[in-house]
C-alpha cells in the first residue's frame, strides 16, 4: 500500500509540473503584448516602441522562453505571483486570497445540496425502479443535464426573485444571497450523481451477497441501506471527491450571473482587463486542485476498497 501511495504521489508531482508548463505556455500564446497592457493600465498617453521595450525589459519579457518559465516557477513555489496589472498596488495572491473564501463557501454549500438531494433520490430511484418516482426523477435528470448553468440561474432569478420576491437577485452578505447561486451550481451535479447512485445500486442488487442477505432473513430496508447503498457509495468516492474542484471551477459562470464576489468573477474581470498574472494564477490553481483531489480520493478509495487494492 505504501508503494502505491508513493508512486501516485510522484506521478501527481510530475502532473503538477506539466500543469505549470502548460499554464505558462497558454498565457504566453495570447496575442496581446503584456507590455502594452501595462502601459494601458498606467494610462500612458502615447504608447511608443521605446516605452514598450522599457516595460518588456522591466517585466523580463526579453529573456529566453525557458529562462522566463523557470523564473516564474521559482516565484510560484515562493507564492510570489507578481502584482495585478489592473491595480499595481495589490498583489495577485492578495486579490486571490480575498476572493477565495466566497468561492469556497459557494462550492461547499452546493456540495451539501448535491449530497442531500442526490443520495436519497438515487436510492429511491433504484429501490422503486420504473415507478412514477423513478420516471419523474429521470426526466429531471435529463432536463437539468441539458441546461447550462447560466440558464438555470436566470430561471431561478426570474421565478424566485422577480415573480415571488423571495430572494435577492445578486450580491453577497447574507444567507439569502447564497441560496440561488448554490442551487444553480448544484443542479448540474445533482443529476449526475442521481444517475450514478441509481446505476450502482441496480448493479449491486444483482450481486450474490444480496441474495445471501435475503436468505438470512434480513429486512429489505436493512439490505438496501446497510449493504447495497453502502457498497454503491464506496464506488462513488472518487467521483464525489472530484466534485469539489469541479464545483470550485464551475462557479465561474454562476458567480458572474449573481455578482458573487469569488475567484470566478475575479477571473472573468481579469480576462476582460487582460490581467495576465491573475489569469495565470487562476488556471494554475484549478489545475493543481484537480490533481491534488484526484490523488487524495484515489488513496482513500485504495485504502477503503479491497477490490481496488487487488488490482493495483
Amino acid at each position: 500500500m505504501s508503494f502505491y501511495i508513493i508512486r501516485r504521489t510522484m506521478i501527481s508531482v510530475l502532473l503538477i509540473l506539466v500543469v505549470t508548463f502548460v499554464c505558462f505556455v497558454f498565457i504566453n500564446l495570447i496575442p496581446s503584448d503584456p507590455a502594452e497592457v501595462v502601459l494601458r493600465v498606467r494610462q500612458t498617453p502615447v504608447v511608443t516602441e521605446t516605452a514598450i521595450a522599457e516595460i518588456r525589459a522591466e517585466l523580463g519579457l526579453d529573456d529566453p522562453y525557458l529562462v522566463r518559465y523557470f523564473r516564474w516557477l521559482k516565484d510560484c513555489i515562493q507564492l510570489d505571483f507578481g502584482v495585478s496589472y489592473v491595480n499595481p498596488t495589490r498583489t495577485v495572491i492578495g486579490e486571490f486570497a480575498r476572493t477565495l473564501p466566497a468561492t469556497v463557501t459557494l462550492a461547499l454549500s452546493s456540495l451539501l445540496i448535491v449530497i442531500l438531494v442526490s443520495i436519497p433520490t438515487g436510492f429511491f430511484c433504484a429501490v422503486y425502479k420504473d415507478s412514477w418516482f423513478d420516471k419523474m426523477a429521470r426526466v429531471f435528470v435529463f432536463s437539468t443535464t441539458s441546461m447550462p448553468a447560466y440558464l438555470v440561474g436566470l430561471i431561478l432569478m426570474w421565478f424566485l426573485s422577480y415573480k415571488l420576491k423571495w430572494l435577492p437577485t445578486s450580491g453577497s452578505g447574507s444567507f439569502k444571497n447564497l441560496i440561488m447561486p448554490s442551487i444553480t451550481v448544484a443542479m448540474t451535479y445533482i443529476s449526475t450523481y442521481i444517475r450514478l447512485i441509481r446505476t450502482n445500486m441496480l448493479e449491486n442488487m444483482k450481486e450474490d451477497y444480496v441474495a445471501y442477505a435475503k436468505v438470512r432473513g434480513l429486512k429489505p430496508w436493512r439490505i438496501s441501506v446497510l449493504h447495497i447503498l453502502r457498497n454503491s457509495l464506496q464506488s462513488c468516492i472518487v467521483a464525489i471527491g472530484m466534485s469539489i474542484p469541479q464545483l470550485i471551477s464551475g462557479t465561474i459562470v454562476v458567480e458572474n450571473v449573481f455578482a458573487w464576489p469569488g475567484i470566478g468573477k475575479l477571473c472573468i474581470e481579469s480576462i476582460f482587463n487582460r490581467d495576465y498574472p491573475m489569469i495565470q494564477l487562476y488556471i494554475l490553481f484549478i489545475g493543481i486542485l484537480f490533481v491534488v483531489f484526484n490523488l487524495i480520493f484515489d488513496i482513500i478509495q485504495h485504502v477503503a476498497d479491497p477490490r481496488v487494492r487487488s488490482l493495483s
